[in-house]
């Protein structure tokens, strides 16, 4: 394992590209100093290096596996979960009411990133039981969160999510699972969930299911919907496990990759659950956690282009066909592009973490129309990039690319996933262009107005550069005129070139931050997003100009033909 975490590059963004000072400077994160982010991203990086990473070829090549009921994680994780759990980071964002540490969103992103890029499979374990922590957080009662939130924030126990039923993948509003309430307060919860990462295993003493489930009264659709906290085991009176409740792992997914993480299929037979929140808002409260996930995701895509990166950097310089591999053009062009949208999609993901804290401790309402913006393309770029990384790795290996030993396959086996749960990519796109568009485009107007004033100030130094992003935002912000005025079938139809397109535009704001705080590296790599992966952004939004009308022209007999 060639990977390194990448602590350095994420401290330069913080400190230049992305800055975390406005966050330090607010009361609520006023412990985020220069010296504590220092050392929170150089042991996670050592956590990551020395103990993480070499266990990641181990998880695929030995699957997590269901014995007797009980899922067994992959030799060795264990140690590892202990080390993140032992080692507080699954609280570096949690409430400190509760054993957190409190510190910005932000941070836990940047440990995200390289714990993924360390070993994806274990990390989405921790992931997980913060996204958890934080819904809890806002949506359960007092006594609730007693209970929990220390037992998570500590890892003793984990946290999973609910969500898909065979017959509602997206479409959520279409489950099944049933909420019967009984005369004690608590509801028998009935039903079949799939895809549910983490659903059980051997590294914690309980797991904690959020569930989604329908009440007797609960109206169709989601707005019917309710969520429910239903342990593995039931806490007797002084906190700790006690009887199994009624839910099992009926089995495990054969995936196409990430086998160190167990995704189960869960059978909830009336357990015992409680209600979470108001009764028919669950929705609401389950979108807590899953905000949380879709910014981790696009961290895990990421995490994992910068460890396949790594890998495929390390291949070319040690491959020799005619000279070291590294030294041919088409070679260093992959490498370069790789390097530059990685770069470009953490730097995306991170604004996207600052917007959340900013909102978060100012309540000032343009931060959580930025971070709401953001969100949607952190995620769908971030895991598209990871995609797209890990395949060019694969590219720079040539044939041993393609033979499993070498292990460049299995981080796009593991990435490929990304781009599909948590919100498919599609759905982010729609998210973007419908949803988030619903201000009138007050937000990404804001957006494409700073990366132009900031453009205008770069002029003296690198007007080349400059003019390029310049002018890049000004299509953007004309074609956002343009979308305004579509209905909602034309915006569906181009929405996924459209957030191709922002993403390129903010991806190149961002370089030329960069190149303008940093040396002749940091331009050379600007450069190369600018006259390489920027110009892209034209063709896709005259792909989402077109509309729907085309692809509707063909019937679904004339597709099938």
């Amino acid at each position: 394992m060639t990977y390194r975490a990448p602590a350095a590059e994420i401290r330069f963004i913080l400190d230049h590209v992305v800055p975390l000072a406005p966050v330090a400077a607010t009361d609520r994160f006023a412990d985020a100093t220069p010296e504590t982010v220092e050392s929170v991203l150089t042991e996670a990086a050592r956590l990551c290096n020395e103990v993480l990473a070499p266990m990641n070829r181990n998880g695929d090549t030995h699957p997590a596996r269901l014995e007797n009921g009980v899922v067994r994680a992959s030799a060795g994780f264990d140690a590892g979960y202990r080390a993140i759990a032992d080692g507080g980071w699954v609280a570096v964002s949690a409430p400190q009411d509760f054993g957190g540490m409190g510190l910005p969103q932000t941070l836990c992103v940047a440990l995200n990133d390289m714990i993924s890029g360390a070993c994806l499979a274990l990390g989405l374990n921790p992931l997980l039981t913060q996204g958890q922590i934080e819904a809890l957080e806002h949506h359960a009662d007092a006594a609730m969160k007693a209970l929990y939130l220390p037992k998570l924030i500590s890892g003793e126990w984990s946290g999973t999510m609910n969500l898909t039923e065979p017959q509602a993948g997206s479409d959520v509003g279409a489950l099944r699972t049933r909420a019967e309430p009984k005369a004690d307060g608590t509801y028998a919860i009935t039903g079949q969930k799939i895809f549910i990462s983490w659903g059980d295993s051997d590294l914690t003493a309980n797991i904690c299911h959020l569930v989604l489930a329908r009440l007797p009264d609960g109206a169709p659709g989601t707005r019917g919907i309710s969520l429910f906290m239903v342990p593995k085991y039931i806490p007797d009176e002084s906190g700790n496990p006690g009887l199994p409740n009624s839910l099992k792992v009926v089995s495990l997914e054969h995936k196409m990759g990430l086998h160190g993480s167990p995704t189960c299929v869960m059978a909830f037979e009336g357990a015992t659950g409680w209600m979470v929140g108001a009764p028919h808002k669950g929705m609401a409260a389950m979108f807590t956690m899953m905000n949380n996930a879709r910014l981790a995701v696009g961290m895990q895509g990421i995490g994992v282009a910068e460890a396949a990166f790594q890998k495929a950097l390390a291949y070319a310089q040690d491959r020799n066909q005619m000279g070291p591999i590294v030294q041919h053009p088409d070679v260093r062009r992959m490498l370069a592009t790789m390097k530059a949208e990685v770069f470009a999609a953490r730097a995306i993901a991170i604004a996207c973490a600052v917007a959340l804290d900013m909102a978060g401790a100012t309540g000032d309402p343009v931060w959580s129309a930025r971070a709401a913006l953001l969100t949607p393309i952190a995620k769908a770029y971030g895991t598209d990039v990871g995609i797209r990384v890990a395949d060019t790795g694969i590219q720079v290996h040539g044939g041993m690319g393609f033979v499993e030993e070498t292990g460049a396959a299995q981080f796009l086996r593991d990435v490929r996933v990304t781009s599909i749960y948590e919100g498919t990519n599609g759905i982010q796109a729609m998210d973007l262009v419908g949803r988030k568009m619903m201000d009138e485009g007050d937000a990404a107007f804001r957006l494409l107005e700073e990366i132009q004033d900031h453009a205008e100030a770069a002029r003296d130094r690198l007007p080349d550069l400059a003019g390029q992003v310049w002018a890049a935002a000004e299509t953007l912000r004309e074609a956002t005129e343009m979308l305004l005025t579509q209905g909602t079938e034309d915006r569906f139809a181009g929405a996924v070139p459209y957030l191709g397109a922002f993403a390129r535009v903010l991806g190149a704001h961002f370089h030329l931050r960069a190149a303008m705080a940093g040396g002749t590296a940091r331009e050379a790599l600007a450069r190369v997003y600018l006259s390489r992966i920027l110009p892209a952004h034209a063709p896709l939004l005259e792909e989402a100009r077109v509309g729907a009308s085309d692809l509707f022209a063909l019937s679904v007999e004339d597709l099938a033909s």
